[in-house]
């Protein structure tokens, strides 16, 4: 894949054009004069942003369809992504069969358009080089990519794409039918149809629906309006019409037919975020009022959210853990609990409508809960809650409500069996036209939870284990609380690293949860300095710092593999190791100032080493210049938007990279433990010599400090906190140049961060973060 083309650069287009230059790939952006051009510049400011680091924009050519089509000769794949009409894309696909490399592949971005139909003009030739590429949006950050072949397509060509939107773009991808809307959008569309009829059924406001359609029922934050709002209720209409003009079931027509509700909000012009209201909208009152305000659906007005959706039943969910246990209790409880009522129609719908679909829209239902988990977000597809609640107890549970139980489920049920998947011998299987498949598994994808449930646990203590992950490579997971380090991680580490220095080749420090690490436990940090207890909070350091230099002078190679949200303690923890694979979606910085700390596990004599390291290789002659990057970095909090991202903050060392397919993460970690071990791994230096900035270098940096000071970009406490980094940093009061031990920068670390314990400020910043998320600017 040499070069690559995206015809149309609206939203959709743009965002696809900037993650093939994610991987990698030159692409060619064409639109209508000055379109193209305007849809880079928009990738420029959009917000979360589609790109992984601002310098691969310039991998985007921006192309003048007039001007320019004939440039698709050189592109090895030509994406067409232009409006959801289908003369305007047979027009464009006619256009593209002139001109086109044979030999090339040619796709539409197409929601649910057939691209029999899309292709109907073209050649034979371009046929069997044609199929659907449905990226869902963001592509940036939505997994699924559903592959659509044509009657005439090769069948290795599909098998070649599906492979390299796997390998090279980190896709989720499933191959579904020629059908309207595929698969992800003809369920998601469906179940969003029922939660409006059930919700105005039974009488339930706009809040009230997402607070239980959300998280509750194993779905995004984004419930079900919130998501409506994000694809715009005007497409949602076009994705109904489509299914309801085209399947010949009158009944499936019928619940494709929209609530007037979207029908009037779609006609006053309120189509969602993108026109600044829908469902939801944005206040611009005046200061002080909510933000975020929702529709009265009634009165059509907006007006302040509930600040919180409740029943006995309810709090009764959020009690058990476990989304089959949540649901459990909302489908046993009482017919007079309408939210229960509400649900037990959502889901028993969705679930109906998906087995009756098995087949038609998909040959497996591998392929349908990929679909929903990858592109609705969905904890659990369909069928996987199906086997949840059981499957002969949902049949007798629909049953007594007078619904008929879906063909598929009843004939599993007539021959005795009893789920949709089964796991034996550490493999996974499901059922499939009267037997039980086998669900590929790749080689170069290593999953932590499969290897525990197959018995590969070394040992679980109190917030981290040790698994196998074969050929003598262990890996440390942590599992405490939104994975935070505190003690029991602490006592974790020194465990595995006494292990791994016994019996193993090397370590790999990963996991699979929601983030990597958010850092250190702060509300054990802030009780202890609310109590006073400074030789506690010492202790607490120290350990703390032990355990981070005990990683780092392992005999053992050590590989870090962070994910998501790797902050503070995580990046100290990730620091020791010898090389890094990010994983693209790594938001990676060391934040404690936000705190009114500084890093105090060894995160300031790691930006030390750095600086020195980088100003050896560069000849320079102090280490001023790559310093300065760091202590901006680590003053101001900055947290890299993706793997790539940490390098333009300074973290990056030589060796670490980034892997775009998060299930190769753990695979690829190991690989490079090997690797390491198989060169002849050096004992590491337990006591490192550094050359640090001295006074001089502080002064310099206290001065940039002092100018945003006098401007009103930072306060006081962030003055005298930036002041005190700039301390550690630079080796405290000592000339430049000079050649100070670790240990020496150990206690800087401690020292200053005690100093700030006592800071009401500081505590006051540690109290707003506990209980409000975010940090506080005082």
């Amino acid at each position: 894949m040499r070069k690559a083309a995206v015809i149309g650069a609206g939203v959709m287009g743009s965002a696809i054009a900037a993650h093939l230059a994610n991987a990698g790939i030159p692409c060619l952006l064409l639109d209508l004069e000055g379109l193209a051009v305007k849809g880079i510049t928009n990738l420029k400011e959009s917000r979360p942003s589609p790109l992984y680091d601002p310098l691969f924009l310039s991998r985007i050519q921006a192309g003048d369809m007039n001007r320019d089509f004939g440039q698709l000769s050189e592109c090895d794949w030509i994406i067409e992504a232009v409006s959801e009409q289908l003369k305007i894309k047979q027009g464009v696909w006619s256009r593209i069969d002139k001109v086109w490399k044979h030999g090339a592949i040619v796709s539409s971005n197409t929601s649910g358009l057939s691209i029999n139909e899309v292709a109907a003009l073209c050649s034979t030739e371009l046929r069997q080089h044609a199929m659907v590429t449905h990226f869902f949006n963001p592509p940036r950050y939505m997994k699924l990519v559903e592959l659509v072949p044509c009657k005439e397509t090769n069948p290795q060509l599909l098998a070649d794409v599906a492979r390299f939107c796997r390998d090279r773009l980190g896709k989720g991808v499933v191959v579904a039918k020629d059908t309207p809307n595929f698969i992800a959008n003809r369920i998601g569309t469906f179940a969003m149809l029922a939660t409006l009829r059930a919700m105005d059924k039974h009488g339930l406001t706009v809040d009230e629906a997402d607070a239980i359609t959300g998280p509750l029922l194993g779905r995004p934050r984004s419930a079900t309006f919130r998501t409506l709002d994000l694809i715009g209720l005007d497409t949602f209409l076009d994705v109904c019409r489509n299914v309801r003009e085209k399947v010949e079931d009158p009944l499936e027509a019928e619940a494709f037919s929209p609530p007037a509700i979207v029908e009037q909000l779609v006609s006053r012009g309120w189509l969602g975020e993108k026109s600044g209201g829908g469902f939801y909208r944005k206040n611009r009152a005046e200061r002080g009022e909510e933000r975020i305000q929702v529709l009265d659906l009634a009165a059509m007005t907006y007006g302040s959210r509930s600040r919180k959706v409740t029943s006995p039943v309810l709090e009764a969910v959020r009690l058990v853990h476990g989304g089959a246990a949540k649901l459990q209790v909302l489908l046993t409880a009482a017919d007079e609990d309408r939210y229960a009522a509400f649900v037990r129609e959502v889901l028993d719908a969705t679930l109906c409508y998906s087995a009756d679909k098995l087949g038609e829209i998909a040959d497996t239902v591998d392929e349908i809960d990929r679909s929903m988990r990858w592109g609705f977000r969905w904890e659990e597809g369909p069928f996987e809650t199906w086997d949840a609640l059981g499957l002969e107890e949902t049949a007798a549970r629909l049953e007594g409500r007078g619904l008929a139980v879906p063909a598929p489920v009843a004939s599993m049920l007539n021959k005795g069996v009893a789920s949709f998947y089964v796991r034996k011998a550490g493999v996974g299987s499901y059922y499939s036209c009267g037997i039980y498949k086998a669900i590929e598994e790749r080689p170069e994808e290593l999953s932590l939870r499969l290897l525990q449930e197959s018995g590969h646990t070394v040992f679980t203590a109190d917030g981290a284990s040790l698994i196998d992950l074969g050929n003598e490579v262990a890996c440390l997971e942590f599992h405490s609380p939104h994975n935070a380090i505190g003690p029991g991680v602490l006592a974790a580490i020194d465990q595995a690293i006494e292990e791994v220095n016994r019996n193993w080749r090397g370590l790999v420090m990963a996991n699979e949860g929601r983030n990597f690490c958010i850092g250190a436990n702060l509300m054990l940090l802030l009780m202890e300095a609310e109590n006073g207890e400074w030789e506690e909070i010492d202790f607490m350091i120290r350990e703390f710092q032990q355990s981070m230099k005990a990683l780092r002078v392992m005999p053992r190679p050590v590989v870090a593999a962070p994910h998501r949200k790797t902050l503070g303690g995580g990046v100290e923890a990730c620091l020791t190791a010898d090389r890094i694979l990010f994983s693209a979606e790594t938001y990676y910085g060391l934040v404690e100032t936000e705190v009114g700390l500084i890093p105090a596990g060894g995160g300031c004599l790691a930006a030390a080493v750095m600086a020195q390291e980088r100003a050896e290789a560069a000849s320079l002659k102090d280490v001023s210049s790559p310093l300065s990057l760091l202590f901006e970095s680590i003053a101001m909090a900055k947290v890299s938007d993706s793997g790539y991202h940490a390098k333009q903050l300074g973290y990056w060392r030589s060796g670490d990279a980034v892997v775009i397919r998060d299930e190769t993460r753990v695979a690829e970690a190991k690989n490079a433990v090997l690797e390491l071990d198989r060169l002849g791994y050096p004992v590491p230096v337990a006591d490192r010599r550094v050359t640090v900035g001295g006074r001089e270098n502080a002064a310099a940096l206290k001065l940039a400090v002092s100018s945003k000071r006098r401007s009103g970009q930072i306060s006081e406490h962030d003055a005298l906190i930036a002041g005190r980094l700039a301390d550690v940093m630079t080796g405290g009061a000592v000339p430049a140049g000079t050649i100070v031990s670790e240990q020496y920068l150990l206690d800087l670390e401690r020292e200053t961060l005690l100093s700030l314990c006592g800071q009401p400020l500081t505590q006051d910043r540690m109290r707003h973060m506990l209980a409000a998320g975010k940090p506080l600017r005082n």
